[in-house]
C-alpha cells in the first residue's frame, strides 16, 4: 500500500493514496523511507508524524504503509546499550546523526543457555532459557499468547539475537521480540504497592518515600538540580534494572551520565553500574517528535524486565519537554489548542504514560514491579503550569525541588512544604513488619518539626529570635540540625552520596534524642542561649564522617553530644 505526500511542515507530513491505513500505524516516507506515524486520517489525507528531520522531503515523494505500528526491539542487546527515541542503537553511530544511520546494527551473538527441553509444555511467560547480559541474568521467555508443547529447543552455545531458539506451540521464539511500545504487557494481576524503594537520599527514603511499582515527579526550575537528584537516584536506588530516558535535555548532561555510570561500580554486583542501565538519549538536537515516542520506547524496556521477574526503574528527563513536542506537532497539525498552547489531550497523554506504572504478577508467575520517576520543567519556575498541574494529579508521589534551597547550596533540595508523598502511610505499615516499627513515628515528628520551624523562622524574621519563648528556640535549632544533619547530602562524597535506611534512621534518632535533652534543659533552667552556643559540629558531621552503610558510628556521635547537654548548669 502506497501514497503521495502533498504537504510537509516540519514533522508533520500529510500524505493521500493510502487506502486503508490504520491510526497508529508506521509508515515509511521519500526515498530514505524516513519512518513517521499515522496520527490522524481524515477523508483521504492521512496526517503522519515524521520521526527524522524531514529536509528534503518533497510533495509527490512515495510513502509506503508498513502494516504494523511503532515497536521496539526487546533483547538482551538492551542492557549497557545507549540507544535513540525509536530503541535504534547509538554506541557505534558518528556524532552527527543523519536519517536511518542509526539502523545498521550487525549480527549480534548471545551465549545461550536452554532451561527447557522438547516435550515439555509451557504456558505464555514460561522461562525457556537464559542469557548472561550486564551483571544480571537475562531470561528469554515464551511471548505473551504462545503456550503448547516445545517442538524444538537451540542447543546451548552462541546464537544471534534474532536467530530461533526454541518452537512453542508451533510459534517460533528468538532472543529479542518486537513489541508496540504504545501498548502496555500484559501481567497475570496488578497488586498494590508494597515495598519501598530505597533511592539512598535520605529526605526522600525517610520524608517522602516512593513505593516500588509506583510513581513520581519532580518539579523544579532551571538550577535546582533535577538532573543532579535523577542522576543519584540512578546509580543508587536498589531496582534491578534503570531506564534512564534524556528526553530532550542538553547533550553535556547524557555526557555526564554515560561517563559517571560508565566508572562507577555496582554495589550490588561488583560490575559497572551501566551494566544494568539502558540508555534512551533524544537530546535538543535530535528530532522533536522522537521525544514522544522515546517515553513510550522506555516504559516498554522496563516493563520486558518486569516480566523477567525484575523491579525496574524508568526515569525520564524530562516529561516538559515531551509535552512541548506534543504542543508543536498539535499546532502544525491544526488542533484545537487548550491552556498555554498544549493540547487537550495531554492530561490523558500524562496519565497513561504514568499508569503503566505497578507491582504485578507476571504471566510467569513472578511479583514485579516498573517505578516511574518523571522530572518536570516548568517555564520560569511556575508550578501553575498546564504540565507540572497535571502530573500532579496522576503521581504518587511530589519531590518538588525549592529554588531557595538550591541557591543556598542545599542539596538535595527537595521543600518539604511542597512536596508529598501518597505510599506514605502503607510504607510506615512495611516498615512496621520488617524491623522498624518506629519509622511511622519517626517521619511524622521530622516533618512536624519541619513545618513548625519554618513557621517560627518567618516570626523571627520580624521579632528576632532573641525575643521567642526558650522552647520556640529549640524548635528552630531542631529544623536547623534536621536540615543540616540530615536531609542536606553531599553527592560528591563516598560516605554521604548514598544513605543506607539503617544509617538514615540512626542519623533522625539521633537528632531527635538531642531535641529532646535541649527540651529537658530549658525546663531545667538553661538558657536558649546557652544551648545555641554549643558545638554541634559533631552531629551535623555524622553523615559525612560515617560511611554508607555505618549507623553504629552515629552512636558515639549521638552520646558526645548528649554529654554536652548534661554539662550544661
Amino acid at each position: 500500500m502506497s501514497g503521495r505526500v502533498t504537504r510537509v511542515s516540519g514533522p508533520l507530513v500529510e500524505v493521500d493514496g493510502l487506502e486503508g491505513v490504520a491510526m497508529a500505524e508506521v509508515v515509511a516516507l521519500g526515498a530514505a523511507r524516513l519512518p513517521g506515524e499515522v496520527v490522524a486520517i481524515e477523508d483521504q489525507v492521512v496526517s503522519v508524524q515524521a520521526y527524522e528531520y524531514t529536509g528534503g522531503l518533497a510533495v509527490g515523494d512515495p510513502v509506503e504503509a508498513l502494516g504494523h505500528p511503532l515497536s521496539a526491539t526487546l533483547g538482551p542487546q538492551l542492557l549497557g546499550g545507549v540507544f535513540d527515541g525509536l530503541l535504534r542503537p547509538l554506541s557505534d553511530a558518528p556524532t552527527w546523526l543523519g536519517p536511518l544511520t542509526r539502523h545498521d546494527t550487525g549480527r549480534s551473538e548471545r551465549e545461550w543457555r536452554p532451561a527447557i527441553a522438547v516435550g515439555e509444555h509451557v504456558g505464555d511467560g514460561a522461562l525457556l532459557g537464559t542469557v548472561p547480559a550486564g551483571g544480571i541474568e537475562y531470561r528469554v521467555l515464551a511471548p505473551p499468547g504462545v503456550a503448547g508443547t516445545v517442538e524444538h529447543v537451540a542447543v546451548a552455545g552462541a546464537h544471534g539475537t534474532e536467530d530461533v531458539v526454541a518452537v512453542v506451540g508451533g510459534v517460533e521464539v528468538t532472543m529479542s521480540q518486537r513489541w508496540p511500545v504504545r501498548r502496555p504487557r500484559p501481567v497475570r494481576e496488578r497488586l498494590p504497592a508494597a515495598a519501598p524503594l530505597v533511592t539512598g537520599q535520605r529526605v526522600l527514603d525517610a520524608v517522602f518515600p516512593l513505593a516500588q511499582g509506583s510513581s513520581a515527579a519532580v518539579p523544579g526550575g532551571f538550577g535546582t538540580g533535577k538532573t543532579m537528584l535523577l542522576q543519584q537516584i540512578a546509580k543508587w536506588c536498589d531496582a534491578d534494572v534503570i531506564v534512564y530516558i534524556g528526553c530532550g535535555e542538553r547533550g553535556n548532561e547524557m555526557a555526564d551520565v554515560l561517563d559517571e555510570l560508565g566508572e562507577l561500580t555496582d554495589p550490588r554486583t561488583g560490575r559497572l553500574l551501566a551494566d544494568r542501565t539502558v540508555i534512551i538519549a533524544n537530546t535538543s538536537n535530535m528530532p522533536m517528535m522522537a521525544r514522544e515516542a522515546s517515553i513510550y520506547s522506555g516504559v516498554t524496556v522496563a516493563e520486558h524486565f518486569r516480566d523477567m521477574g525484575y523491579h525496574a526503574v524508568v526515569i525520564a528527563d524530562s516529561t516538559s519537554r515531551w509535552a512541548e513536542a506534543l504542543r508543536e506537532l498539535g499546532s502544525r497539525s491544526g488542533a484545537l489548542p487548550a491552556e498555554e498552547g498544549y493540547p487537550a489531550s495531554l492530561s490523558s497523554a500524562l496519565a497513561a504514560f504514568y499508569e503503566r506504572a505497578g507491582r504485578a504478577v507476571t504471566l510467569g508467575g513472578a511479583t514485579a514491579s516498573v517505578t516511574i520517576i518523571g522530572a518536570v520543567s516548568p517555564a520560569g519556575g511556575d508550578t501553575t503550569e498546564p504540565v507540572t498541574a497535571q502530573t500532579e494529579r496522576f503521581v504518587r508521589t511530589l519531590w518538588s525541588l525549592d529554588r531557595g534551597l538550591a541557591y543556598a547550596r542545599h542539596y538535595p533540595a527537595v521543600a518539604w512544604s511542597g512536596s508529598f508523598s501518597r505510599d506514605a502511610e502503607g510504607l510506615a505499615a512495611w516498615y512496621a513488619g520488617n524491623g522498624d516499627p518506629g519509622w511511622g513515628a519517626r517521619r511524622a515528628r521530622v516533618t512536624t518539626l519541619l513545618a513548625e520551624a519554618d513557621r517560627l523562622g518567618e516570626l523571627a524574621e520580624l521579632v528576632g529570635a532573641g525575643s521567642l519563648p526558650g522552647h520556640e528556640r529549640v524548635v528552630l535549632l531542631a529544623g536547623r540540625l534536621l536540615r543540616e544533619g540530615v536531609l542536606q547530602q553531599n553527592a560528591l562524597s563516598d560516605n554521604d552520596a548514598r544513605c543506607a535506611p539503617a544509617k538514615t534512621a540512626a542519623l533522625i534518632d539521633a537528632v531527635l534524642d538531642v531535641v529532646d535533652r535541649c527540651e529537658a534543659a530549658i525546663e531545667g533552667g538553661s538558657t536558649a542561649t546557652e544551648i545555641e552556643e554549643l558545638d554541634f559540629s559533631p552531629l551535623l558531621r555524622a553523615a559525612q564522617d560515617t560511611p554508607p552503610d555505618g549507623a553504629a558510628g552515629i552512636a558515639s556521635r549521638r552520646q558526645q553530644q548528649l554529654d554536652r547537654l548534661a554539662a550544661l548548669p
